[in-house]
């Protein structure tokens, strides 16, 4: 079964987007950029909310174009080789190729999806990331911390959720990124604490 990995590069105090919904504080450096590209290499489909694809598919139109960096060039190709499946009740068809719009999330299709699929998964955008950790879709979760304080915005991590996670990676960047890679190994709730078994 293919894991569902949710990645984000937030503030240092959990935020994705400042309260303007801003991020230019986020962009990752070269470095940063090249150690994200790695982590992509095992995801064969994206899962989008509307806003983060609209954001994300000028990867398509960058895919083949020359004066890109290095790590520019291969993202664009990672990014243009993957599946991306798009929740949205607005938008009626997709602007890229290989790309599927669904008008809501649903957690027993993307469970089905996860059985079906030999690449692993990823889910973009903190919204989207919240249901999908709500409904214990989760493996993985991969937190790019920056070194930078914004005070508000939009939340890395959702409210009303509890998830016992196991650290087994860290890394330090140059430009002072922290990353840390954990395993989603339990669902804490009212019962208590249950195995989620993907």
């Amino acid at each position: 079964m293919a894991k569902l990995v949710y990645a984000a590069i937030t503030s240092l105090d959990g935020y994705v987007a400042d309260a303007e919904g801003n991020f230019d504080w986020s962009m990752p450096d070269p470095e940063v950029h090249a150690y994200v590209n790695e982590l992509q290499r095992s995801i064969g489909t994206y899962l989008f909310g509307r806003r983060l694809y609209q954001v994300m598919k000028v990867w398509e139109t960058l895919y083949g174009q020359p004066g890109q960096s290095p790590v520019e060039e291969d993202f664009a190709r990672l990014w243009h080789q993957a599946r991306k499946v798009v929740y949205s009740t607005t938008l009626r068809e997709a602007s890229t190729p290989n790309t599927l719009i669904e008008p809501v999330f649903s957690p027993d299709s993307v469970r089905e999806l996860k059985a079906k699929s030999t690449r692993n998964l990823s889910v973009g955008g903190a919204e989207l990331a919240g249901q999908a950790l709500k409904a214990g879709l989760v493996d993985e979760v991969h937190l790019f911390l920056s070194p930078v304080i914004v005070g508000g915005g939009k939340r890395a991590l959702p409210d009303g959720v509890r998830l016992a996670l196991e650290l087994v990676g860290e890394n330090r960047f140059a430009n002072g990124v922290i990353h840390l890679h954990y395993l989603v190994n339990k669902l804490v709730g009212q019962a208590g604490i249950r195995t989620i078994g993907g």
